[in-house]
């Protein structure tokens, strides 16, 4: 065990030996409200079919013309801008690090001997700055403000401070499920883009919410957009895209490991798109269960309940690890996001699940506040 440890410790990082996990908690036997998953599985009638769809697949060669298939088809799906290109990830997760993995410069005279570095406000995905370590770069996280709304001067004094080669924007953003300014967002970009960088507006929530940035990109040479189908209900599945300026994807997909989507994953992803109103009827009732939920929640004592444009919903409770477990003892599961960040003391978020789970959830939440 000491030899193990020796190794351990001359060999690994010592800022990966510093890290903590990223934890998936067992959800057994609960209702599930913590991941932001579509709660909907794919109805019985399309499952047999999908099932031979996948049965047929030459699993004994490498992912072939599949891909380009899948790519065409999230085309007709996604109104992809003249000159812009199409890049797909095993997840947005992978894009995020295939981002950092080819932004990850050595400090030279050209930057002033400064890191490449990563910038997004916080509390925000946590994926922003974990992939930024992973790479070796900087992170620069800049606080919202109390209503979780984008903090200008501060984001326009750190980019112009750290010049970051990456900005992201989650629109809306996680764990807050916000829509930002629009005045504010295009601030930030253009600062950005004048400080030299790239911004990607990451829209993981796009499904659920009003607005998109889609239509703005060709105004905007350094903007990526940055969708995944894990919300829209393919979560298992593991399928992300970035959408942005051709010869800048070209640079990007140098870093991309070959066969990174499997046959499996295309499929599927290929299936779900040829049914995609089915889909977007699912999303259509969670919207619906939100403001069911949003309603409920806002009439409950003491809690505070935050706008919301994404399948989730984060609400301040009295006391946020007493309220959580006692949706645990009621068989729930939601995430305590209190302790991520100052701003998020006592918060909780859920993700809005069927009717029933959400019924469950309101009288679960009745009795632990």
């Amino acid at each position: 065990m000491s030899a193990l440890k020796d190794l351990i410790a001359s060999r690994i990082r010592p800022d990966v030996q510093a890290m903590q996990a990223y934890v998936v908690h067992d959800a057994s036997g609960m209702v599930k409200l913590d991941a932001m998953e579509n709660p909907y599985g794919l109805p019985p009638e399309y499952q047999a079919q999908l099932g031979q769809r996948l049965g047929a697949l030459a699993l004994n060669r490498y992912p072939g013309p599949g891909v380009h298939d899948l790519q065409a088809a999230l085309r007709r799906f996604v109104p992809v801008p003249e000159g812009f290109d199409l890049m797909l990830g095993n997840g947005s997760d992978e894009l995020i690090s295939l981002l950092a993995l080819a932004c990850a410069r050595p400090p030279e005279a050209a930057c002033g001997f400064q890191k490449a570095s990563v910038l997004a406000p916080e509390p925000g995905f946590v994926m922003y700055a974990m992939s930024a370590q992973w790479q070796g770069l900087d992170f620069h996280g800049v606080p919202l403000t109390a209503d979780f709304e984008l903090d200008v001067p501060a984001m326009l004094a750190a980019i112009a401070r750290h010049r970051p080669a990456i900005t992201y924007l989650a629109y809306p953003n996680n764990p807050s499920a916000n829509l930002w300014d629009d005045a504010a967002m295009l601030a930030v970009v253009e600062a950005a883009g004048q400080a030299g960088g790239l911004v990607v507006i990451d829209e993981a929530y796009q499904p659920f919410a009003a607005k998109s940035w889609l239509d703005q990109l060709p105004r905007h040479c350094h903007v990526l957009l940055l969708r995944t189908l894990s919300k829209f209900g393919l979560a298992g599945v593991r399928l992300g895209y970035l959408v942005g300026p051709q010869a800048l994807v070209a640079e990007i997909n140098k870093v991309r490991p070959p066969y990174n989507v499997s046959v499996l994953n295309c499929e599927a992803a290929l299936f779900a798109l040829e049914h995609a109103d089915v889909f977007e009827a699912q999303a259509r009732e969670i919207r619906a269960q939100r403001a069911m939920l949003m309603q409920a929640l806002a009439k409950l004592p003491g809690v505070r309940v935050f706008p919301s444009e994404a399948n989730m919903i984060l609400l301040r409770v009295p006391q946020a690890q007493k309220t959580f477990d006692g949706l645990v003892a009621h068989g729930v599961l939601v995430k305590n996001v209190s302790k991520m960040h100052s701003l998020l003391n006592n918060c909780l978020r859920l993700t809005v699940g069927t009717a029933p789970e959400n019924r469950q959830l309101l009288d679960a939440l009745e009795a632990s506040l």
